[in-house]
């Protein structure tokens, strides 16, 4: 009988060392059966994890391509990859190059009487004039044509002179320019429901479906 309380009181005595982790390394059965507490401790603000609603569900579940553009040069470009990459959306790129806006153009026209007379001149020879716009220090002079190029506008004036006008020029009315567009194109419903209401100023040239699938050739990668 003595020795069967013995036995038990030992048996007592290991697993109570064994319950509070002592003997871990050498039973290599820890007492916390894997449960590693030390993670759970480690948690901040567990309260403020909750269940995603079947709506969000759905909206997860849910592809869109969303395309943004037109953007004008580079700057606004670089400008909107930054905020779709602070927003977590990858983005494809797609360019173009748009031409620029060359016109003819008379001299400055300063004196009234002067101007007065070269529109008399282009009325009789039936050559439509504007006023030219855009360029303060240019101004006032009329515009005679327009062109997408200045080697086009430098051949008009050449048609203009064997007409017999004179003292005309081409000016560089708009510079060529690269034009952008921006193409997630897998969008899921939460990431498009964000981006469409987004108030960043990069993003304000706005969101739309995409016009067509991104090729290899019209896009490279972007945001990321």
């Amino acid at each position: 009988m003595r020795a069967l309380v013995i036995v038990l009181l030992a048996v007592n005595a290991l697993f109570f060392a064994w319950s509070r982790g002592w003997l871990d390394t050498v039973s290599g059965v820890p007492a916390d059966g894997g449960r590693e507490p030390q993670r759970l401790a480690a948690q901040q603000h567990p309260e403020r994890i909750q269940p995603l609603a079947a709506s969000a569900v759905a909206a997860l579940a849910q592809r869109s391509c969303l395309e943004l553009g037109p953007l004008d040069g580079d700057a606004a470009l670089a400008a909107a990859q930054a905020a779709l990459k602070a927003a977590g959306a990858e983005a494809q790129v797609r360019s173009s190059e748009q031409p620029g806006v060359w016109v003819v153009a008379t001299i400055r026209l300063a004196d009234p009487d002067f101007r007065a007379r070269k529109e008399a001149t282009y009325k009789q020879l039936r050559i439509a004039f504007e006023p030219l716009d855009g360029l303060p220090a240019e101004q006032p002079a009329f515009v005679l044509s327009r062109h997408e190029g200045q080697a086009e506008a430098a051949a008009e004036i050449g048609v203009l002179e064997r007409r017999g006008l004179k003292g005309l020029r081409v000016l560089a009315l708009k510079a060529p320019q690269a034009r952008h567009s921006l193409v997630v194109a897998q969008a899921d419903g939460l990431l498009a429901a964000r981006l469409m209401a987004s108030k960043d100023p990069a993003l304000a040239a706005g969101f739309r479906a995409c016009s067509a699938a991104p090729t290899a050739s019209a896009a490279s990668s972007a945001a990321g």
